[in-house]
């Protein structure tokens, strides 16, 4: 019999959705996913002030409660944290429909403050993303708050709650189809005047947003669709502030109908998101960050981390990660040869120094190659034969922390590359990527490659290399304290990618 870990349940109730996570505990404090369930229910829909949850939205969301509730128990989880926010708060009746989840589902729900919601998303971003040395913003933006975090690396600023959540800013201005231009204008003056009071006299620059919340998803999934992107995932993609401006004018276009159409927006959100991305360009003005940063998990993986550490399940979940420490721990899962692929990694990297100043390659590089280095082999867990391609996709679905979705792929394609044939366009992963990141991958897999061929016997006996750069020649010294031949045909037999990608005659020479 398998022995499973603990498992745990967060249950997020919105103003617009309603969010169910299931996890399970593995590895002394690190989780996986075992469900993600979401239901659309509008509990903060016409909910103006002193009014009450309506009839309708009631029965949708204790229906569907309900229905989360009986997963939950199915996968036998062990705790249950369920949390609502800015629409129950602000309900008339919010404490009955608190009262009547517990009776009719058995769920015990806590409404939280605004500040609270933006400490969970602060606990799911510093999970997620590598942010040190970086001054940034972290957002959350629901159907009825925007809650925002201000932060330098792990150091938590300071937490805000305003409502200027999708719907409660579409029922407030956007009444026309499509939205009139003054309705637009009037929406983006408010939310701008909100933005102002709560920052005043403050410097509110920010190099980049780490942004969560339905909004956002789709935000992403349009953008990906109109780039013709296709990743797994939309956590950890990049936006840039061009992309939220082009989007924002192609939205204002359209009427509902048409909205409802348009590739990557889920249909029931067609209505509230144009309320919802004039807070995220209003957002990026504001903080002049010209990237935003898509963490697809938000408030349900800050109630799990929270719930962890609670029940002493994990340390601190406010302590910075390292990505290099997760590459790694995720070449262990897959039972790497920690020693060869840490010796391949260095090989690697004293070879790319040697070529970063004339091929303008810098830090970002460096660091894909090192987890690709580190990675290569990872296929071996599935079987040696075509391992390199296990690989690929082993780490392209990888929950890799510190990498987009793009450097995954990168990553992943590096990796297939260091043995057996060369990229070539009808290669499925070759054929995702816009030329010049396959020139990249074509690079740095020729890099991999010789690295990989420069340790062959797997015991590291080459310690150090000498490189240098002509206008047709790349010459390697190998220093070591043995007789290195065996590295160096290899070597030269791997050689074949390298001086495509770099158009350098290849020579190896013992020191």
């Amino acid at each position: 019999m398998i022995r499973r870990g603990k498992r745990l349940a967060a249950i997020d109730i919105g103003s617009n959705s309603i969010r169910c996570i299931v996890v399970e505990v593995v590895n002394g404090g690190s989780f996986r996913i075992l469900d993600d369930e979401k239901a659309a229910v509008r509990l903060g829909e016409a909910l103006g002030d002193g009014r009450g949850i309506s009839p309708a939205a009631w029965e949708r969301a204790m229906e569907n409660l309900a229905r989360m509730k009986k997963i939950v128990d199915g996968y036998g989880v062990e705790y249950v944290e369920a949390v609502a926010t800015s629409a129950v708060r602000r309900a008339s009746n919010g404490d009955e429909f608190i009262r009547s989840v517990a009776e009719r589902t058995g769920i015990r729900v806590v409404v939280i403050p605004g500040e609270e919601e933006a400490r969970l998303v602060s606990l799911s971003v510093l999970h997620n993303f590598d942010m040190e040395g970086i001054r940034y913003g972290m957002i959350d933006i629901g159907g009825g708050s925007l809650e925002i975090v201000t932060a330098l690396g792990n150091r938590i600023e300071e937490y805000y709650s305003l409502e200027l959540g999708a719907v409660t800013l579409t029922e407030k201005f956007l009444r026309r189809d499509p939205v009139a231009d003054e309705e637009l204008q009037k929406l983006a003056k408010h939310v701008r005047m909100s933005l102002k009071e709560i920052f005043e006299g403050e410097d509110a620059r920010s190099r980049c947003l780490i942004a969560s919340g339905g909004t956002i998803t789709s935000i992403a999934a349009m953008v990906m669709a109109t780039r013709g992107e296709t990743y797994d995932s939309v956590h950890g993609y990049e936006v840039l502030r061009s992309d939220i401006v082009h989007l924002l004018a192609m939205l204002v276009r359209k009427n509902l109908k048409e909205r409802k159409g348009i590739p990557g927006l889920n249909p029931d959100r067609a209505d509230i998101i144009v309320a919802g991305v004039v807070v995220i360009d209003e957002l990026m003005k504001f903080f002049n960050a010209n990237i935003l940063r898509v963490n697809e998990r938000g408030i349900r993986e800050g109630l799990i981390l929270d719930s962890l550490r609670k029940h002493s399940l994990i340390g601190d979940v406010s302590r910075q990660r390292s990505w290099r420490a997760a590459v790694l721990d995720f070449g262990r899962s897959c039972l790497v040869d920690e020693e060869h692929a840490r010796q391949v990694a260095r090989l690697s990297l004293e070879i790319f120094d040697a070529l970063a100043g004339a091929f303008n390659l810098g830090d970002r590089e460096r660091r894909l190659l090192d987890a690709a280095a580190l990675l290569h082999d990872s296929g071996y867990f599935i079987s040696y034969s075509s391992h390199h391609k296990h690989s690929y996709h082993l780490i392209r679905h990888a929950d890799l922390f510190g990498f987009t979705p793009r450097e995954r792929e990168i990553i992943a394609n590096v990796a297939r590359y260091h043995r057996k044939s060369l990229p070539k366009k009808k290669h499925e992963g070759i054929a995702r990527l816009p030329e010049p990141d396959r020139l990249l991958v074509s690079r740095l897999g020729g890099i991999l490659r010789l690295a990989d061929g420069l340790d062959r016997r797997r015991n590291c006996l080459v310690r150090q290399l000498r490189c240098e750069l002509t206008e047709t020649l790349f010459r390697v010294y190998l220093h070591g304290e043995e007789d290195l031949s065996v590295e160096i045909f290899s070597g030269k037999a791997k050689g074949t990618l390298f001086e495509s990608a770099f158009r350098r005659k290849l020579v190896l020479t013992p020191a």
